[in-house]
């Protein structure tokens, strides 16, 4: 059975087709990409699988379950979690304190505990703690730990926010634009922690990108979305050479995705 099949999923914004008959199927370990032109609905399906919009048609699956139009929070705790082409980040938090009120609605030593400072709740906060450390090794910014996020560079913000989806233990991890805005330098390092993640955790992958350098380095799978609709899907190598894509995509914005 797939992890997360999506199944003539339509979605419209008044009288604007945002998304047509967008199907998907993302099986467990896997490593997808979707790509295509700014305004080409790409955020609007990821927004459409987490529950910030509900489709004007279609289905979602997640491990055989129907999760379409469930709120967001309860799709996160079904394990599908995400990072967002804009950031969301707490202006006056720490690194490490994103991460792990990242992992809060994972607790259970409940309203006692957090009155009464339980030994339960003492073991449940030091795990927390342990949890986050290991995870922001993991992306590369445990020595930026107390620092305010806000205080750091720009890409040292993507692994924070990379760190944080992590935190809620996902299976299918979404990375909208991961690479967005970075220097040849961070770009290799973002591709060796996307592959360090999914080599050690063993998710599933969903990313958006407009540079075909990361898609051709880690997707087995890329679709390109035009207007809404799939106009191709293969291999990297398969969609790249697509005279469609090149048509309306790659000839067009090839200074973007290099």
């Amino acid at each position: 059975m797939s992890l997360l099949r999506i199944e003539n999923l339509t979605h419209h914004f008044g009288g604007l087709r945002a998304v047509k008959d967008y199907n998907l199927v993302l099986e467990p370990g896997q490593i997808r990409g979707l790509i295509g032109p700014n305004g080409a609905g790409k955020t609007t399906v990821f927004n459409l699988i987490t529950g910030v919009y509900r489709p004007t048609e279609g289905r979602i699956l997640f491990e055989g379950r129907d999760i379409t139009g469930m709120r967001p929070h309860r799709i996160a705790a079904l394990g599908i979690s995400r990072t967002f082409q804009n950031m969301q980040l707490w202006r006056h938090m720490t690194v490490l304190e994103h991460v792990k009120v990242a992992q809060y609605s994972q607790i259970t030593y409940g309203l006692v505990g957090a009155f009464f400072g339980t030994a339960r709740r003492r073991w449940e906060e030091a795990e927390i703690e342990r949890k986050a450390y290991s995870l922001l090794e993991m992306v590369g910014v445990a020595r930026w730990a107390d620092q305010v996020v806000t205080n750091l560079p720009y890409g040292v913000q993507r692994r924070v926010e990379m760190a944080r989806a992590l935190a809620t233990e996902p299976k299918v991890l979404l990375l909208d634009e991961p690479t967005a805005g970075m220097n040849p330098e961070e770009l290799k390092e973002m591709i060796d922690i996307i592959r360090q993640v999914h080599d050690r955790l063993g998710m599933s992958i969903f990313l958006i990108e407009h540079r075909m350098r990361v898609v051709m380095e880690l997707c087995e799978v890329v679709q390109t979305l035009n207007f809404g609709e799939v106009i191709a899907e293969g291999t990297p190598d398969e969609v790249r050479a697509d005279p469609a894509v090149i048509e309306a995509y790659l000839g067009r914005e090839v200074e973007v995705v290099a």
